[in-house]
């Protein structure tokens, strides 16, 4: 299972948000490339990047930092928020990111995302954000009625190169992944799934590995110390009981 440090940006800054909400933030650097490759000298994989501003408001504010982060390692970066349309897209894989996380525009316009996954096989990437299990939308401002199982299901005939699902109850707050939901969409779907959302401990990484998810994201925890990410891998290759 692959370990995704996460590196959200905001206003051109490293920070984190609690369960989503703009109103609480904290700064945790003025330079995302500097994070950027700290986490790639303490062995990072892969990075996990998201704008902020991008998801919210649909635009890319934060695309020169996003340049200067994927010019400053060497590993591959995925990046959501604000990717709505085919110039984001292409201007992004452009830059040199990997694969791009579409969300509010794939959620939408299904016409779109098959239309986008043709051109860009194994580019693209659904994130599935949800409260109480019900799909969330533009940076978590706005929750459907949608069940998120059932959106997977629909989705994952779309040729996308997997799903990226947030527990937004977790987010942030330091108590663990939502181990049952990630099992749940894990069992519903045939492609990938990354969980999100609540990492907090080596613990929570090894049961993750035994739900057959192919990768966790993990913010807070690492910049607050209660996770390195030496352990964190570590504890990818292993599994504890349930």
């Amino acid at each position: 299972m692959q370990i995704w440090p996460a590196i959200d940006i905001r206003g051109g800054r490293c920070v984190r948000l609690v369960q989503g909400d703009y109103d609480q933030e904290t700064v945790y650097g003025f330079n995302p490339a500097d994070m950027a490759v700290r986490f790639q000298a303490d062995g990072a994989t892969g990075l996990h990047l998201v704008d902020l501003d991008g998801a919210r408001d649909g635009d890319n504010p934060n695309q020169k930092q996003i340049a200067e982060v994927v010019n400053e390692v060497n590993v591959p970066c995925q990046l959501g928020g604000g990717i709505r349309n085919e110039k984001t897209i292409r201007d992004y894989l452009d830059l040199g990111l990997s694969r791009l996380i579409v969300g509010t525009k794939a959620l939408t316009d299904a016409a779109w995302l098959v239309e986008m996954c043709g051109k860009y096989p194994g580019k693209l990437l659904v994130a599935i954000d949800a409260r109480d299990g019900r799909v969330s939308t533009d940076g978590w401002k706005k929750t459907s009625a949608t069940n998120a199982v059932d959106l997977a299901q629909k989705i994952s005939a779309n040729a996308i190169a997997g799903i990226i699902y947030t527990d937004i109850a977790k987010d942030g707050m330091l108590g663990g992944p939502n181990i049952t939901a990630m099992q749940e969409m894990v069992a519903a779907v045939d492609v990938p799934v990354i969980a999100s959302g609540g990492v907090t401990t080596a613990e929570d990484v090894a049961r993750l590995t035994t739900v057959g998810v192919e990768g966790c994201v993990v913010g807070r925890a690492l910049y607050e110390g209660h996770l390195t990410l030496q352990n964190a891998m570590v504890a990818a290759r292993k599994e504890v009981s349930n």
